[in-house]
């Protein structure tokens, strides 16, 4: 079968995918992971020079997620932020370390560690914020606002 797409001179194209028993041709340039790959980073790019406080983008997610979710187990926030359980434990050392988010075990389960923000914590996400907005927007530039809107539901479609 083959996946039409276009190129960056607008021009149609097809990746080959074959069936069974047939050789596909595979072309990097050609490929959604491409793609997918220049994109977070052209966002991640835009994060990092505009966010004030040097989060990142895992950060920032956690932050934002936890000030809706308060007081949540934080393996309640990796899966309200779709990440495994080493990242997020990563992360909230570093937030902690940070003195943004604050740790304690929970009174049912000392297993598990109850997360809210500080008071730092609380600030720094009202101060960044709209901060936050300008982000997005500035990632999605380029399109227009249906295209925006279509790429959004896209992206939700395949995850």
């Amino acid at each position: 079968m083959d996946v039409p797409f276009k190129d960056k001179g607008g021009r149609q194209k097809t990746a080959a995918t074959e069936g069974p028993g047939q050789q596909a041709q595979y072309a990097l340039g050609e490929q959604i992971g491409f793609y997918l790959r220049q994109a977070n980073q052209r966002h991640v790019a835009i994060f990092a020079s505009l966010m004030a406080e040097k989060l990142t983008t895992t950060q920032w997610a956690a932050l934002v997620r936890l000030k809706d979710l308060q007081p949540c187990s934080q393996g309640n926030l990796g899966r309200e932020t779709a990440m495994d359980m080493a990242t997020i434990k990563g992360v909230v050392d570093r937030l902690v370390k940070r003195g943004l988010v604050h740790t304690a075990p929970d009174a049912t389960d000392a297993r598990r560690l109850v997360l809210t923000l500080t008071p730092e914590g609380e600030v720094t996400v009202a101060r960044n914020l709209s901060v936050a907005l300008q982000i997005s927007q500035e990632t999605l530039s380029t399109l227009t606002l249906a295209e925006r809107m279509m790429l959004m539901e896209l992206l939700q479609k395949i995850c």
